[in-house]
């Protein structure tokens, strides 16, 4: 097979797929990983694929990234019966994170029926939401601020965290697919949303239905590692199968 078959036919199976990886196309082709990373990189610049850890995802599959101010309009009122929803999974006096976003925002905004919680987050925005809840104890990750997403990330972010433990982290995602499992668009906002992930008995998932089928370039979790997605109706029956039979507990928002 000539170069450009082989780089029409691992197009061909990222679209098919959604993602296709560098050591079973090296098996497939029977070629050496080397070559099928020349391959990937061509793809990539004529933007047919786009490039992630250890392989490739169809460009029709990556959603685009908004701002916090261009997001925060987006689905407003599905996004605060989520966050009513994602209270009703916390205990008073609890240790929570809340991951930066506007769907956690929400959340922020509803966490006015708790007496008293621990919050820790890397959002600029849920911290500003909880600048009069006086009972409870606000934690800032700190680190290097992202003035997109208004979080911060960063080897100091990473650190504060670990130094805690967590029964609850609220999560905002920017995708979840099949492949990937929950997604986000930046890399060092994966590796914070991660370590949240470790230092957590529960991991939450709030995210309305858009969001499925589409995939940030940068994996957070499978579907095994969640306990609970907060979603609304129109979740894919066949995400709504694979979350249940990955054991993830499914709350809807009507």
């Amino acid at each position: 097979m000539n170069t450009i078959d082989r780089r029409h036919n691992i197009t061909q199976l990222a679209l098919k797929q959604g993602k296709v990886k560098v050591n079973d196309l090296s098996s497939l082709f029977n070629i050496s990983a080397v070559t099928i990373r020349l391959d990937l990189k061509f793809l990539a610049n004529k933007g047919l694929l786009v490039r992630c850890h250890g392989g490739a995802i169809a460009t029709n599959l990556i959603s685009k990234e908004f701002s916090v101010e261009q997001k925060y309009n987006q689905q407003k009122l599905i996004k605060q019966k989520i966050a009513k929803l994602a209270c009703q999974q916390l205990k008073e006096g609890e240790a929570i994170i809340l991951d930066s976003g506007t769907t956690t925002e929400e959340v922020a905004k509803s966490l006015s029926v708790f007496r008293r919680l621990v919050v820790m987050t890397n959002g600029l925005n849920i911290a500003h939401n909880l600048l009069h809840s006086e009972h409870f104890e606000v934690l800032m990750t700190g680190g290097t601020l992202r003035k997109k997403s208004m979080s911060f990330y960063g080897r100091q972010a990473e650190e504060s965290i670990q130094r805690y433990h967590f029964d609850k982290v609220i999560l905002g995602v920017d995708g979840i697919d099949f492949n990937s499992g929950i997604t986000t668009h930046f890399e060092y906002e994966a590796m914070l949303n991660r370590i949240m992930c470790e230092v957590a008995k529960e991991i939450i998932v709030v995210t309305d239905s858009s969001k499925f089928n589409q995939t940030g370039i940068h994996k957070i979790c499978s579907f095994d590692k969640i306990t609970t997605i907060i979603t609304d109706p129109n979740i894919p029956d066949n995400f709504s199968q694979a979350l249940k039979k990955a054991g993830v507990k499914i709350v809807i928002a009507y």
